[in-house]
């Protein structure tokens, strides 16, 4: 029949799309929780256990509601599990191993960072924000640690985004990180706000 024909037709372009859509999908949730994870500890606090987030979707009236409605169903069926399951790999050996190493310079940077010699950058990176504020002696040590810090982490967003099959989403992560750098810091930290300011938290 025509209508069935009709009907069929919609539902299998709205599933098509839900699959393109899902492929290019960015867990924004689950980007989060994985920033979260690996900052605190990185920071030397406990990672949380934290969970998904999830949508309610409507239908129309009439004859627009049972289609809208068929259409739902079938897209709940398609796009929600995966946005449940959505999860970012960051256990990989070369995450495990800039983990490890970003860790262990936090105890030689931190002085710098509570003076307000080094501060968080807006691309989720560290720089030094106030070079006075560093012994003479020690400038070009400063300089070194932060070039170290910078180069793990971007190797770590770019990492990232490449075990989990979408180099693409570099970006996304590394903005995630910018975000949740600052949120997890201590009180005092100098960061750059989105137009590149100096601020204290």
């Amino acid at each position: 029949m025509p209508y069935t024909r009709v009907l069929s037709a919609m539902l299998m372009g709205m599933v098509t799309a839900s699959c393109v859509t899902i492929n290019v999908y960015f867990p924004a949730a689950a980007a989060d929780t994985a920033a979260k994870t690996i900052v605190r500890d990185v920071l030397g606090d406990t990672p949380p256990t934290e969970g998904g987030e999830t949508g309610n979707r409507e239908g129309g009236a009439n004859l627009g509601r049972t289609l809208r409605n068929a259409g739902v169903r079938v897209l709940d069926w398609v796009v929600s599990p995966a946005q449940a399951e959505a999860d970012l790999k960051i256990n990989t050996p070369a995450i495990s191993a800039i983990r490890s190493s970003l860790r262990q310079r936090q105890s030689r940077l931190n002085p710098y960072m509570r003076s307000g010699a080094v501060g968080l950058t807006q691309h989720g990176l560290v720089a030094v924000r106030d070079q006075g504020a560093i012994p003479l002696k020690d400038r070009n040590a400063v300089r070194k640690l932060v070039a170290d810090e910078n180069n793990d982490r971007n190797a770590l967003y770019r990492e990232i985004a490449s075990a989990n099959g979408h180099p693409a989403w570099e970006k996304d992560i590394r903005n995630t990180f910018a975000r949740v750098w600052v949120q997890e810091s201590p009180a005092g930290t100098w960061y750059q706000n989105a137009k590149g300011a100096w601020t204290r938290k």
